[in-house]
């Protein structure tokens, strides 16, 4: 019996995940298909699509587990509505995942992504609530723009380093002067 969740479906899904994010790092998306995934992961056709519509349903399917993934390492913020604006967190997860972001960012899932959960109040204190959503956009572009060139230099800085760089930006903004 084919049970969604059981261990051999998730082995599958888990190979084909594997092969698709290896063939990205050299192809783009319209360049991989069905029969190369199949091939690489000795899989039938057949099995190919009971776990997926087509490989932009298995693009879409890595994008929402990668992103349900980076919600995990700030669950307790979410339940306890508090942001603590600690990137480390994630550049950790970026740092032990390169392969999975530059994934990401290739097949341009970033457009909503990383900053969803955009800390309003501090944005607020900072800017008197004028313009917020140029600043919070601003904020999304450079913090994926940080995260894009880290990635393509091999994540070499920690994720200390990453993080002191993405505060020096913000700790000057007070400092000013007209």
């Amino acid at each position: 019996m084919n049970i969604p969740n059981n261990k051999r479906r998730k082995e599958t899904r888990d190979k084909i995940s594997k092969v698709f994010i290896n063939l990205l790092q050299t192809k783009e998306i319209n360049e991989i298909s069905v029969t190369d995934i199949c091939k690489i992961a000795k899989i039938n056709r057949s099995t190919f699509y009971v776990n997926y519509l087509d490989i932009y349903d298995l693009a879409e399917q890595i994008g929402e587990e990668l992103y349900q993934e980076v919600l995990s390492l700030y669950q307790e913020e979410r339940e306890t509505n508090h942001n603590s604006n600690n990137f480390l967190k994630l550049f950790k997860h970026i740092k032990e995942n390169q392969i999975f972001y530059k994934t990401f960012f290739k097949l341009n899932m970033d457009k909503n992504f990383i900053i969803k959960e955009y800390d309003y109040h501090l944005s607020k204190k900072l800017y008197d609530d004028k313009f917020l959503d140029y600043h919070m956009e601003f904020f999304k572009a450079g913090l994926n723009a940080i995260i894009k060139k880290w990635l393509l230099n091999g994540c070499k800085e920690s994720p200390e380093e990453i993080e002191n760089i993405l505060e020096s930006e913000y700790s000057n903004k007070n400092n000013i002067k007209n």
